[in-house]
């Protein structure tokens, strides 16, 4: 698979729910290359860009289950939809889900390629959605593959948000949910009530030198600059 970097990482609150000792921390190199070669469980394939732990604390498919979103500040709540697809659906599906947002929107690209950073979020108002899936789709490989980068579609107006996250999860925010939902549906992702996902164990994420240069590409070709962002709201 030729991976140049590997990276064990977690948010804290991905933390909080990790054992003092990781299933990775005592596994040989052999071991660890064979885990990182597995890219299938049953029929759902992974991307590169990130594994489940070497002991399976949670298997890896296809499925979307509904949750919410608590912001911290004022208790308020934004529900969300939350999904897994195998590889070769990904790209298509989130297309899709993104077209409910609107002619124009607004695009925030994530960056996590420093270990031991806060990350850099890169902001983009007012993009035309024709340019914006044209360009998703030139730089494909980066957006699957990588396990440092994600890309979030925001409709201000809307107060809906659609990402696809450096863990490949597709996830969307915002009142009705019923069209993300069909998205879905269409694409053979269906709901799972006790759905799990492999970002709620421990994990690990996949990066290159290779996705970096190209992160730095994407963000030129969407002409964005580095800066704070506190929300799409």
């Amino acid at each position: 698979m030729g991976f140049l970097k590997r990276i064990l990482r977690s948010t804290p609150q991905e933390a909080d729910r990790q054992q003092p000792t990781g299933s990775f921390e005592t596994l040989s190199e052999e071991e660890l290359q064979v885990h990182m070669g597995i890219n299938s469980y049953g029929v759902f394939e992974l991307t590169d860009a990130i594994r489940p732990s070497y002991d399976l604390q949670i298997t890896p498919r296809q499925g979307f289950r509904f949750d919410k979103y608590v912001d911290e500040t004022n208790g308020s709540e934004t529900p969300v939809i939350m999904a897994a697809a195998t590889s070769r659906c990904i790209m298509d599906i989130f297309l899709d889900l993104i077209d409910p947002l609107g002619a124009v929107v607004d695009v925030v690209l994530e960056s996590s390629h420093h270990a031991g950073s806060r990350g850099e979020d890169l902001y983009r108002e007012h993009i035309d959605m024709p340019v914006l899936k044209s360009t998703l789709l030139e730089f494909e490989d980066l957006l699957l593959n990588d396990g440092c980068t994600g890309i979030a579609v925001i409709n201000p107006a809307k107060r809906q948000e659609v990402q696809l996250d450096e863990h490949k999860l597709l996830i969307a925010y915002g009142d009705p949910l019923d069209q993300f939902e069909k998205c879905l549906i269409g694409g053979d992702v269906y709901l799972e009530t006790d759905m799990q996902f492999i970002t709620e164990a421990e994990h690990v994420h996949s990066s290159s030198e290779k996705y970096f240069d190209q992160f730095n590409i994407l963000k030129n070709r969407l002409g964005m600059d580095s800066e704070e962002y506190a929300g799409s709201w």
